[in-house]
């Protein structure tokens, strides 16, 4: 008795797990739905409990008048944005010296000639003792310490010796990410420049700089961040900028409202850099993959 056999094709990339291409989208689809509306409702339930139950504690009341006084955040708040052009230009004139001067740390620090080392241990010095001391007790050291030397005017100005504490202080930090991104670099592609002919300095130029400063650049992102923050540290050797501003209005109205200014002012830029960095870092993940 003959038997009539079919042949039977193996699962092909249509069928995954005895689901369809199709139904495998909609069931994925449907999953994001339930998962988006999940995250909708909870955070709403976590606002509407901060709505109704913060103002519920005994002291509200209180802190609402010393943080929240709306006439006196409209009569601060121009001045502030005035005094915020400050935070911008130092971090202007900062932000491109730390650049180049991290990316010098870096290179000493890769320097790889022996004739070369007390260059390697610059590098290594400055970056364990900028990155070892705090970036406050950095400004009141040099904001203080180099002015009290006597100069004349204007290099006795807490806006140059500031901006030089947070370049020496940044510039160590931003230097190790320049160091990681220039070591993620394979061996092989250095020592394939060096048989074409090329030097060290040429390999460093035409090879490896160019491809370790794109992958750097959503960490480095995230030092603009910290650093437009940490301007605001200069209010405590002189210069007026929005922290030392708002100060001097909490003393003259007597209120911390100011102060919630500030902070609505900073978070302006922070906010979408952070966006862009993160955007940025997935792009570059998605690229590896």
């Amino acid at each position: 008795m003959s038997v009539d056999t079919k042949k039977i094709s193996p699962a092909t990339s249509e069928t995954v797990a005895g689901y369809s291409k199709q139904a495998r989208q909609l069931r994925e689809a449907k999953m994001r739905k339930r998962s988006t509306l999940i995250a909708t409702f909870s955070t709403i339930a976590v606002f509407l409990a901060i709505y109704f139950l913060v103002p519920l504690a005994p002291g509200w009341e209180k802190v609402k008048q010393s943080f929240f006084n709306w006439e006196i955040f409209q009569k601060t708040f121009p001045t502030l944005l005035n005094a915020f052009l400050w935070d911008i230009a130092i971090f202007a004139w900062s932000a491109p010296i730390i650049a180049v001067w991290g990316l010098i740390i870096a290179l000493a620090r890769d320097a790889r000639s022996p004739a070369l080392f007390p260059l390697r241990l610059f590098g290594t010095i400055y970056n364990d003792i900028f990155r070892g001391v705090p970036v406050i007790l950095a400004i009141y050291l040099i904001g203080f310490g180099v002015p009290g030397l006597g100069l004349p005017r204007p290099w006795n100005s807490p806006y140059i010796w500031g901006t030089v504490a947070l370049v020496l202080t940044y510039s160590a930090y931003v230097s190790e990410i320049y160091r990681s991104g220039i070591e993620s670099i394979h061996e092989s592609q250095r020592a394939a420049a060096k048989s074409l002919g090329l030097n060290h300095w040429d390999v460093m130029r035409f090879v490896i700089l160019p491809q370790a400063l794109r992958r750097v650049v959503p960490a480095n992102m995230n030092m603009l961040i910290a650093l437009q923050k940490d301007v605001a540290l200069l209010s405590f050797i002189g210069p007026v900028e929005l922290l030392r501003q708002a100060g001097v209005f909490k003393s003259l109205f007597a209120n911390f409202t100011p102060y919630l200014g500030a902070s609505v002012i900073f978070l302006a830029v922070p906010i979408p850099a952070t966006r862009l960095a993160d955007a940025m870092m997935a792009r570059q993940d998605k690229q590896r993959r």
